[in-house]
């Protein structure tokens, strides 16, 4: 608790001073440098160590690749919010956020090379959760270093930059795991990179530091408690919550098994470039629009227009998949949606920084708006396996993945406290 009559640390004051360029194009490039250790196994290198695992083992490539990634993604769920917490509480002289950048950062290098020897779909799954825990941390310090040192007028723009980095990261880490000669080399090719981009950030810029005496009391009791945010108390960070965990849910539909629906429904000659090619054309569309979303946003000081139209975009992309399944097909479908993805990102990110609660717990309310993120992964395998193997195919998968964005877009219109 504060004490009375003195002025809360800096850490915990609403900023006014605007960021410069190099601060936002170092947290970028550190937040690019983590989703490179995400998406290079999650596009490439754990679908192939699937193939490569499911002779024998009595599961189907598509049933062990899901497998996987729903626990990772379980772990995900809780560590981020967690973690988000811990940073909330730190008084470390280098600011709340940035030793958890560096201490997540080294662990989810580790944790690839450890993926790396994986020998068998035990070995698999345990590295991909110590991925997951890891670089949660660092995720999560990173996203709340935004409103710890972001004006609300410039956050749209900002959150652009950390949305390009982020589809940077996902091409980066796809070309990597691609162009590294193997699995093996895949992992450690992303395990470097991953490391070396945050230094940047953490070398050159301190957070502010949360004075001891700011520091909330410790109890088990209030601190598990502290994760529950009431939708009844805060309606609008509810229907915020809802709009992302909609939008990333279809999103994860469409990306999960990209790369068998390129090999075994589209038959295309080289299924892992396809889903490179793919990716670089999502990217590219994305890039052109996350910047200029979010600075569009902050500029009108409106943030549900463009989540709405954005929404509606991805929804009319992604439903292409399941109407033109064609390798032409494909590539259209993957710029419209880098459009309106690259929109919904930027904008999105703003909009959950406007209605988060309470300045001394941003870290664990990012964090718990994170898993909006993060339980997507879950729910998508448990949707997507009877689908594609039972209920109609990719063609039906893609459907069902438009109509849940197309929900996503239409609920934000219920957020009362921002435009």
């Amino acid at each position: 608790m504060t004490t009375a009559g003195r002025a809360p640390s800096a850490a915990l004051a609403e900023p006014v001073e605007r960021v410069g360029r190099g601060w936002t194009s170092a947290l970028s490039l550190a937040n690019g440098a983590i989703w490179v250790g995400w998406y290079g196994p999650l596009q490439i290198l754990l679908a192939s160590q699937a193939e490569d695992f499911a002779p024998g083992s009595g599961l189907s490539k598509e049933t062990m690749l899901a497998w996987v990634t729903g626990v990772g993604a379980v772990v995900s769920l809780a560590a981020n919010p967690l973690f988000g917490a811990l940073s909330d509480r730190t008084t470390s002289r280098r600011g709340r956020r940035t030793p958890w950048i560096v201490a997540g950062t080294a662990g989810g290098a580790l944790s690839l090379l450890l993926l790396a020897g994986a020998d068998g779909v035990w070995t698999m799954a345990a590295g991909w959760c110590l991925v997951q825990l890891t670089l949660n941390a660092a995720f999560a310090a990173v996203t709340a270093a935004v409103p710890d040192r972001v004006p609300r007028l410039q956050r749209g723009a900002v959150g652009g930059w950390l949305g390009a980095a982020q589809i940077l990261g996902v091409v980066g880490g796809t070309g990597l795991a691609t162009a590294a000669g193997g699995v093996g080399a895949g992992y450690v090719a992303c395990a470097v990179f991953t490391t070396l981009g945050v230094l940047p950030y953490v070398l050159r810029y301190e957070d502010p530091r949360l004075a001891v005496a700011d520091r909330p009391a410790w109890s088990w009791r209030g601190f598990a408690a502290g994760f529950w945010l009431s939708p009844r108390e805060y309606p609008d960070l509810g229907w915020a919550w809802l709009t992302r965990f909609l939008m990333n849910l279809s999103n994860a539909l469409v990306l999960l098994y990209l790369l068998y629906y390129l090999r075994d429904r589209l038959h295309h000659s080289d299924p892992e470039q396809g889903v490179l090619i793919l990716t670089a054309v999502n990217g590219l569309t994305l890039l052109a629009t996350v910047v200029v979303g979010g600075v569009w946003s902050d500029r009108l000081g409106r943030r549900k227009p463009f989540v709405i139209g954005a929404g509606l975009l991805m929804a009319v992309a992604t439903a292409g998949l399941a109407v033109r399944q064609t390798w032409p097909g494909a590539i259209v479908a993957a710029a419209v949606l880098g459009i309106g993805f690259g929109v919904f990102t930027s904008v999105d990110f703003a909009l959950m920084t406007d209605v988060l609660p309470k300045a001394g717990d941003r870290g664990k309310d990012l964090g718990v708006i994170n898993v909006a993120n993060a339980l997507p992964q879950v729910a998508a395998p448990a949707l997507a396996a009877p689908i594609v193997a039972h209920l109609g195919g990719y063609r039906v998968l893609y459907l069902v993945a438009a109509a849940v964005g197309l929900a996503g877009a239409v609920l934000v219109g219920r957020i009362r406290g921002v435009d």
